[in-house]
């Protein structure tokens, strides 16, 4: 026994140094990304069973995280997809049922939205699932109804219309600065491709990628309800 004891105490002391530096490494690695610049990829019209999960690997395997704007009718079916998101360290936020105009923001509008956060809260529980109007159509109507904060976006990489992963990465890689918001499509395998091209090519220049609410976080603002942002630190002027 006191043998066992003499081998198995110099292992634990090893064991225990390991541990220790690993610590310290990662520490190290969280400080360096707190202090560095960062853009929220923001990603609407999902889930999609045909293209959102490879994003979801693409993320997971470069440590990013992202904001997934989901449609409600889209929920049902996919909702693995959805459980993934958050487990992995992704926002999840409300873009109506059906992807309606919510700039009326009638009484059928706002059902859409409750109708999509009751499936959000339904599937993954209480939170705030903050709001992407489709299009970026809002209405002082829509403001004072909703009690999360709205986005809107500085990057409009016009992935719907352009398909083209090299095309939507530079519009990316050129345009977004610390702070920014960038509007995204996962539906789109190229726009999936793109986006992880893109992160990619900004880790390299010391960009991190994060969530909204880790963005507001770092930007030392607290998002208000009703408020329409642009990013962080300014909101849509109308």
């Amino acid at each position: 026994m006191t043998v066992k004891r003499c081998h198995a105490l110099p292992l634990l002391l090893l064991l225990t140094l390991l541990g220790l530096l690993f610590c310290k490494d990662r520490t190290a690695a969280v400080s360096a990304a707190a202090g560095a610049p960062c853009i929220a990829l923001t990603f609407d019209d999902g889930p999609s069973p045909q293209t959102t999960e490879a994003l979801l690997d693409g993320l997971k395997e470069r440590g990013a995280h992202a904001t997934f704007f989901l449609i409600g009718e889209q929920i049902a079916g996919n909702e693995a997809l959805v459980q993934r998101m958050k487990a992995e360290g992704h926002q999840i936020g409300n873009h109506s049922f059906t992807h309606v105009r919510l700039d009326a923001a009638g009484d059928q509008e706002l059902a859409e939205i409750a109708e999509t956060d009751a499936a959000l809260r339904g599937l993954l529980g209480s939170g705030s699932y903050w709001i992407r109007p489709p299009w970026g159509f809002s209405s002082d109507t829509l403001k004072q109804s909703v009690s999360v904060p709205l986005i809107f976006w500085t990057v409009d990489t016009m992935d719907w219309s352009v398909r083209s992963r090299d095309l939507v990465a530079h519009c990316i890689v050129q345009n977004a600065k610390d702070g920014d918001i960038v509007l995204l499509h996962d539906p789109y395998q190229t726009s999936v491709d793109a986006a992880l091209q893109a992160i990619d090519t900004l880790s390299a220049q010391g960009y991190a990628f994060v969530t909204l609410e880790e963005l507001f976080a770092r930007s030392g603002v607290t998002p208000e309800d009703g408020h329409f942002y642009l990013r962080a630190d300014t909101e849509v002027a109308w």
